[in-house]
Parts: C-alpha cells; sequence; structure tokens
C-alpha cells in the first residue's frame, strides 16, 4: 500500500469498502490506505458508523483541502462530532494558530469527553504559542482533560509546567558522595495534582517512587547535565544511583527520551546490545526507545541483539524497524531463523515472527529464504513434524517474498529496464500506470488516482 499510495494510485470504487475495513482493522495500515482511499472514502466513511475513524483521523485523501474560514466555522458550530474533529485535525495541520483560535472560541461549552479529544488533536503543530490555552486547561475540571494538557505542556521544554517540574525533580536528585541521590517527595500538593501528577498509585507501587517518576518524566532532559556535573547523558546512565532508585529513575528517563523524543538520551538509555552471555536488562520499554533513533542505526542495533538472544526477545522490536527491513537486519532474522530450525522443535511464537518477516523482509531476499525449504533431517531429540513445519513455514515465506517482488515490479514500472513477460507477470494481474501517464487524453469524471484494478491500456482485468 506504501508504494501504490507514494507512486500516485488510488483504489477503484469497488475497492473500497474492503480498503476501509482493512485501515480500521490495521492501524498500521491506515494512513495508507486512506490516502488510496481518497476523497471517494472519507465521503463512503461518513455513511457507515464503523468507517468514523477515517473521518475523525482527518484523512483527505488526495484530493482534500482546508475549508474557507466561514464554512470551517459552520462546520464547528453545526457538524457532527466526527466531522468538528476532523476539521480540527486538518486545521491544526494547515494553520495550528487558526485551529487553537477555533477550539478556544466553544471551549467552555463543550463536553468533557469531547474537550479530551479536541485537546488530543492539538498534538499536531504543538509549539509555544498553545501553552496559554494549555496551561489553562490545567485547572479543567475533567482529571482526563487536565492529565492530557500536562503531558502535551510536559513536550514543551520551555513550557512553564516544564520549569515547575523541573525545580520540584531538582529538589529531589542530585549528586551524592557516592552517585546518585534521589530524595522522593514526602506529599503530592495540590500544585502538583493541578500540573498532572496522579496522587494515587497503581497496585504495588509506593507513593513517593510514583511521584516521582511523574516528577522526573515531565521534567526537560536538558535539566540534568547542569543539575549532575556537567556529565552528558551517558554518563550520567553510567552512575551509580544510592538506596536502590536506580530503577525508578531510569525509568522515568526512558519515559521522558520517548515523550521528548530524544535520541542521545535514547541511545544513552539503550547502552549497546548486550552479549550473548549477559542478562537482558530491564530498561524501560526498548522498542520505544529504538523507535526514537535513525532507521539505519535502529536496525544496525537490532540485528546485533538478535545475533546475541535469538528472535524471542525481539520481536516488539522488529516491529519498530523501517520496512522493508535493512540488509544487516534481514540477515540477521534469516540467520536466526535458521539456527533455530536445528533446535529440533518449532515454538508457535515463532509463526508471528514468520508472519512478520512476509511483510517486512526486503523481496530479494527470497533466494536466501528459498534454500531453507528443504526438510531438514530430524534430530534424535527433536519434536515430531517440526522440520515439516519449518519447511512449510520457509516456503509461505519465500512464495510471500517472490510475490512482493512482482507486486512492486508491477508498481514500479518506471524502475524495470525493459518489457517483463512471463508467467510470473501474467499471475500477477494488470494495473494502471501512475496518473501521469493515464491523463493523457480527456477524462469524463475526476479521479483521485489511477484505479488498482484498471488495466494498463483500459478495460483490463480487475
Amino acid at each position: 500500500m506504501g508504494v501504490a499510495r507514494s507512486e500516485g494510485y488510488g483504489a477503484p470504487p469497488a475497492l473500497l469498502p474492503a480498503l476501509l475495513d482493512a485501515a480500521r482493522a490495521r492501524t498500521d495500515l491506515r494512513a495508507d490506505a486512506l490516502a488510496l482511499a481518497g476523497p471517494r472514502g472519507l465521503w463512503l466513511a461518513g455513511l457507515n458508523p464503523d468507517w468514523k475513524f477515517a473521518l475523525r483521523a482527518g484523512h483527505t485523501g488526495a484530493g482534500g483541502g482546508t475549508q474557507d474560514a466561514q464554512e470551517a466555522r459552520r462546520i464547528w458550530e453545526e457538524g457532527l462530532f466526527a466531522e468538528r474533529v476532523a476539521l480540527l485535525t486538518r486545521s491544526r495541520l494547515a494553520d495550528p494558530a487558526a485551529a487553537l483560535e477555533l477550539l478556544a472560541s466553544t471551549w467552555r461549552s463543550e463536553r468533557a469527553e469531547d474537550r479530551l479529544m479536541f485537546l488530543d488533536s492539538l498534538r499536531t503543530g504543538l509549539s509555544a504559542r498553545d501553552e496559554p490555552f494549555l496551561e489553562e486547561a490545567l485547572s479543567d475540571r475533567s482529571r482526563n482533560v487536565r492529565a492530557t494538557a500536562a503531558e502535551l505542556l510536559s513536550a514543551l521544554p520551555a513550557s512553564a509546567l516544564a520549569g515547575r517540574m523541573a525545580a520540584r525533580a531538582r529538589s529531589c536528585v542530585s549528586m551524592g558522595a557516592g552517585g546518585i541521590a534521589v530524595e522522593a517527595p514526602y506529599e503530592c500538593d495540590a500544585a502538583m495534582e493541578r500540573d498532572g501528577v496522579a496522587p494515587t498509585p497503581p497496585n504495588g507501587r509506593g507513593e513517593r517512587a510514583w511521584w516521582l517518576g511523574q516528577l522526573v518524566d515531565a521534567t526537560p532532559l536538558s535539566t540534568w547535565p547542569a543539575r549532575l556535573g556537567g556529565r552528558s547523558p551517558e554518563q550520567i546512565v553510567a552512575l551509580p544511583v544510592l538506596d536502590d532508585w536506580q530503577p525508578d529513575l531510569h525509568a522515568a528517563w526512558c519515559r521522558a527520551a520517548v515523550r521528548q523524543r530524544d535520541a542521545d538520551w535514547a541511545r544513552a538509555l539503550l547502552g549497546p546490545p548486550p552479549a550473548a552471555a549477559a542478562p537482558i536488562a530491564a530498561v524501560g520499554d526498548p522498542a520505544k526507545l529504538l523507535s526514537i533513533l535513525p532507521a539505519e542505526e535502529r536496525a544496525v542495533w537490532v540485528a546485533d541483539f538478535i545475533g546475541a538472544h535469538g528472535l524471542s526477545e525481539a520481536f516488539q522490536m522488529l516491529g519498530v524497524c523501517a520496512v522493508p527491513w535493512a540488509p544487516p537486519l534481514g540477515r540477521a532474522v534469516v540467520d536466526a531463523l535458521e539456527i533455530a530450525r536445528y533446535a529440533g522443535s518449532y515454538p508457535w511464537s515463532f509463526s508471528g515472527v514468520m508472519g512478520l518477516a512476509e511483510r517486512c523482509l526486503d523481496p530479494a531476499a527470497a533466494e536466501q529464504v528459498a534454500v531453507l525449504t528443504a526438510a531438514a533431517e530430524e534430530p534424535p531429540d527433536g519434536s515430531p513434524g517440526a522440520t515439516v513445519y519449518w519447511s512449510e513455514a520457509f516456503q509461505r515465506l519465500t512464495g510471500t517474498l517472490r510475490l512482493r517482488a512482482v507486486m512492486l515490479a508491477e508498481l514500479r514500472p518506471h524502475l524495470q529496464s525493459g518489457p517483463r513477460s512471463g508467467p510470473d507477470v501474467a499471475a500477477s494481474g494488470p494495473l494502471s500506470a501512475p496518473l501521469a501517464e493515464r491523463n493523457q487524453g480527456p477524462d469524463p469524471e475526476p479521479s483521485p488516482g489511477p484505479d488498482l484494478g484498471a488495466g494498463r491500456s483500459g478495460g483490463g482485468t480487475p
């Protein structure tokens, strides 16, 4: 879908219901599916409550655009809730200040649940200009609205809330004689609650640790080098933390790194992949920290991790790597699958890895995988039938990669060196050319893009 979108294709009307169903079921496909659905898909989504997510997502497809101020005001004051959310989201993309003005004009009369959804739309285009509005929302009567406003403000390092949180956190964390000293808060006062600190911890968490974590994860990470002796993030993370506060402090720094999208801190907290014999340290959510790093660095880190620890612990990490997987990562995954194949069993957890590999491996890896399709000799202590399971799994993976290669060739005809022929091409089904090639004659009806089901020369097989 991503390639079809980037090449300028659009879905034929008959496929729009299936495309919207796919977008509803899988959020990872949603952006591409809704873009391919285009204006027709957005119109169709308004007729079925199950597809209202498309309106809330604010996707306008290939031909969308924001309304003029008068029309925007009419929709904002008279439209359905989903239409208003879509309008606000689109407006934030085009003119964040105008969208904020629109929201502020009716804010006090909105229902609490609607205020929460509208406030969440401010994540798009969030800037210092939103601070006065968000600061006022900290006094909202809805606890969820207050919490969301505090979260958004904490993502603005120069905001007054970030400064207040930093002052509180600095009073709790300092350099001691043998490392970082922590003195967690003894109470959660009204000012802390207003700034988004939840007073009641979840089951199993101590109050002081709970409050400390919230203060630190809302504090700008730029606070800590100056507070802790001018050290870099790597040096700070390497310091011992006194009195067993390290898990709480490091977990809060991990959340702050994710919220503030700080690659330097994410890199420091992750560290290098642990060696094969070393235990895997529990540091925040490695997948979320990895998502902040550049794609190439992310792929190399996960490849090294898989080389040391195999695939069992890497599933979530693979999910945040750019698709198709970079060559080092693809090789690491295939090598790990080959090693697992000779272990004498087929863990059902590997079915998920195989499914991910079908979608994410570079199709160029098909021939590397094909050599693994032959059933290996079962080891004496192996599970009965395991080698057959592996052989069938590798056959499916090889077939999927080859099919993806054919599909990509159809979607990118301009990358082919010459005319293509043969059974694979015929079996793949004809596709239309991109829009620029298709619009060579008069078109009786505007189209959001070339139909994926139409033939190249017109009248093709669906």
